[in-house]
């Protein structure tokens, strides 16, 4: 018999993680605030279709083995009342798929499972994806992670284990820190990497976040600027980022997880961060101009 997994934020992410499961047979639940019947995404190799049971009142909910929290990270907050009729007291187990590296903090006083995810995919609609590139998802390894990673068995998302949860989340927070605010401000997909000053940009954004995660206990090296920007370089030219998607479709951007982090880090160890201060201005500024025409 399949263990029961509820998934919280049926976004790109969670609709991608969720459409996996089913296609590995697990018993999942979608909660989202709006209902859907379909779960679709679309790919050259694996795509999914499938129909779905989704839950939009907390009060509706119950116990489940797993749940998936997906929600942005700006919108942890809406957790709450989901975890509250999911989580039993001793055997749920929590896997929080988002961006950054303060998944523990978001979720308290949920003991949970951080993990974040490789992965390219748009949201087209509700239910309807698009997946671009990259596969896997990585789980610290905390009680009950490996056995949601063995639910994953058999489907198209790769599960790793990390034992070095801090290295590997701020390793994943260096493409976001200069992936997604580059592609948000400019308004360009991947091919803005192929732009000799934005790539210098990028690179000195991640030269300056260094000292910071290292003063945080990540295990970074001197090469992991220079590796991050020639993955970034090396994406395809139409692959976008969450951050550019949520602008283009009016959405809440998620500045505060991707730079506010590393600001606040630096503050913590008395670094400077003069450059991700300006990308968190500029993001900030047009965060209020959409606010204003929408």
């Amino acid at each position: 018999m399949s263990e029961r997994v509820a998934v919280v934020g049926v976004g790109a992410i969670g609709g991608l993680v969720a459409a996996e499961l089913i296609a590995a047979g697990a018993d999942v639940t979608l909660c989202s605030r709006s209902p859907l019947d379909r779960l679709v995404v679309e790919r050259d190799e694996h795509p999914r279709d499938f129909a779905v049971e989704t839950v939009t009142d907390p009060a509706d909910a119950g116990p489940a083995r797993f749940v998936v929290v997906a929600l942005k990270a700006q919108d942890s907050a809406h957790a709450a009342p989901w975890l509250a009729r999911l989580a039993g007291p001793q055997d749920t187990t929590v896997v929080v798929i988002q961006n950054g590296v303060e998944h523990d903090q978001r979720l308290a006083p949920h003991a949970v499972v951080p993990a974040i995810i490789n992965t390219a995919v748009e949201r087209l609609a509700p239910g309807r994806l698009k997946h671009g590139s990259g596969d896997t998802l990585t789980l610290a390894d905390r009680p009950g992670a490996r056995e949601f990673a063995a639910m994953l068995d058999g489907s198209a998302v790769k599960t790793a284990l990390e034992p070095d949860f801090t290295t590997a989340a701020w390793r994943k927070l260096f493409a976001n820190l200069a992936g997604n605010p580059l592609t948000t401000i400019t308004q360009r997909r991947s091919e803005v990497f192929q732009v000799p000053e934005a790539v210098e940009l990028a690179r000195r954004v991640l030269e300056e976040a260094l000292p910071v995660g290292r003063a945080e206990g990540a295990r970074l090296t001197d090469d992991d600027p220079q590796r991050t920007v020639d993955f970034l370089s090396a994406l395809p030219p139409d692959v976008g980022s969450s951050m550019l998607y949520d602008r283009l479709n009016g959405r809440p951007l998620e500045i505060d997880a991707l730079v506010g982090a590393v600001i606040r880090a630096g503050r913590r160890h008395d670094l400077p961060t003069p450059r991700a201060e300006t990308l968190h201005a500029l993001l900030t500024a047009l965060r209020r101009s959409s606010v204003r025409h929408s």
